[in-house]
């Protein structure tokens, strides 16, 4: 430091340092401002705060306000969803889904129900407890393996199999009253022996025959355009169809017959029959019926055990009401897979004709209404087909599928409930037995075959092959220089 530097000079430089610093930290206020707060002394730098007492700029009013979001009106998210509903039901292939995820889940879990409800039926008779329930696996594969043969094969090759099918019906028909062929069970002379364990029941058979060749017939008789006379419409449909009644009811099998009968109207309502021949050939049916009911103490005594709540002093009413009894000791959910009282030699035939009495007591209502509703949705699924086609043989033959197994479900059905006669009919798909089970899983391949026909639907299937949707991503991807990565 200089001699000549006063201590005075020395305290004036810091001095006016802390000055320039506070002007350069302190915010400038525009000319002519009045400041509204305390100012700070000199040298000494503050942040800038808002003042205590300033107040925020208001909103503006009018139409510079930003108007508020409308609120949806009330029940948009339920319309939304049945809007998304409604047009996932409407795809192209939600008849084919239905069908084939139904046709599954009624027999595996009638598969499940077989073994639950038949093993101390098996014991009885000195068997292992899955006897039964390895002869209906063996006849679910091979269903299986024929629902997926109907599947792949053409409509054409229907048609074609539709006489042989129904000539080898009539001929193994007549060989079951054959004596020595023939061989009767619980009464009905319905069935051939074919070794082992091993029988067949062609009558099962005789309603897929009657199907595909009364299809067949009306949709060549519409082609020619014929079917406007009744004469066609009856001819020969209704004479080889009383030809099969006749040798069903030979054998006794009053329930397969009720089964035929309906088939035959169901062809006739979806030709178009007027409602004068439609009631003529009901009466006649009718008719029948009662003389064939009237005429046998066993009909009879079924007839009368329709609503009845006690066995009766003779118990000719026990099947029936212990059916009842199942379904009421079920409750919500059932006492349990496995757990079934009535199967211990109180309900008779608990693997058969009455599966859905036992799957009530196991699974409760729940469980009914589960396979109801598969039921429900097969038998949509076979309308929606038979309704979109335009080739009458699909129409008829989806129509007489779709009759078949819904009338056939709808009579054990009413038999377990006490609200119909107790006709002897297993419950398609659900029910033990292999003679039922081989023609009813092939129909549904038959289902799966006319839902895999409709255009939109073969579009859409095509489409989802790894094949085709390759082909598509290679012209979508654009070809890039050598050069890149």
């Amino acid at each position: 430091m200089a001699a000549d530097e006063s201590p005075s000079a020395r305290g004036a430089a810091p001095s006016r340092a802390a000055a320039a610093i506070s002007r350069a930290f302190t915010p400038r206020r525009p000319a002519g401002a009045v400041p509204t707060g305390p100012v700070p002394p000199e040298g000494v730098a503050l942040r800038s705060r808002p003042a205590t007492g300033a107040r925020r700029p208001a909103a503006p009013r009018g139409g510079n306000r930003p108007a508020p979001a409308p609120r949806p009106p009330r029940g948009a998210g339920v319309r939304r969803t049945h809007e998304r509903l409604r047009r996932a039901w409407d795809r192209p292939l939600t008849a084919y889904y239905l069908i084939l995820g139904s046709t599954l889940l009624i027999t595996v879990l009638g598969l499940v129900m077989v073994y639950s409800a038949s093993m101390i039926k098996a014991l009885e008779l000195a068997k292992p407890a899955t006897y039964f329930f390895r002869k209906q696996f063996l006849a679910a594969v091979i269903g299986a393996a024929l629902m997926l043969l109907a599947a792949r094969m053409p409509v054409k090759l229907h048609r074609a199999t539709a006489y042989p099918l129904l000539m080898g019906t009539v001929f193994l028909m007549v060989l079951v009253q054959v004596p020595g062929i023939g061989k009767s069970v619980n009464g009905n002379q319905n069935w051939i022996y074919l070794g082992g364990p091993f029988q067949l029941q062609p009558s099962e058979f005789g309603k897929l025959a009657l199907i595909l060749w009364g299809a067949d017939l009306l949709a060549r008789k519409q082609d020619k355009r014929l079917l406007t006379q009744w004469k066609h419409m009856l001819v020969p449909l209704v004479p080889v169809t009383f030809m099969l009644l006749g040798l069903i009811m030979l054998g006794g099998d009053m329930g397969t017959a009720i089964i035929l009968t309906a088939i035959l109207f169901g062809l006739l309502w979806l030709v178009g029959a007027p409602t004068r021949l439609f009631a003529g050939v009901l009466s006649v049916a009718g008719l029948l019926v009662f003389l064939l009911i009237r005429t046998s103490p066993n009909r009879m005594s079924r007839l009368s055990c329709m609503g009845v709540s006690e066995p009766g002093p003779d118990g000719s009413c026990w099947q029936a009401v212990h059916g009842i009894y199942a379904l009421a000791s079920g409750g919500w959910f059932g006492s349990g897979l496995g757990a079934s009282v009535e199967k211990w030699g109180q309900l008779p035939e608990p693997h058969t004709d009455f599966i859905f009495a036992i799957t009530g007591e196991e699974l409760g209502l729940a469980g009914t209404l589960s396979v109801l509703a598969l039921f429900a949705a097969l038998g949509y699924a076979g309308i929606r087909v038979a309704g979109r086609t335009e080739d009458p043989f699909v129409r008829y033959a989806a129509g007489g599928v779709t009759t078949w197994i819904t009338a056939q479900a709808v009579i054990n059905i009413g038999a377990v409930l006490g609200l119909l006669p107790i006709a002897g009919v297993p419950l398609p798909l659900f029910s033990y037995g292999g003679s039922a089970l081989l023609p009813t899983m092939f129909a549904a391949g038959l289902l799966i075959a006319f839902a895999r026909e409709d255009p939109a639907a073969r579009a859409a299937l095509a489409m989802r092959r790894p094949g085709v949707r390759w082909k598509t991503m290679r012209r979508r991807v654009t070809k890039r220089p050598s050069g890149e990565r």
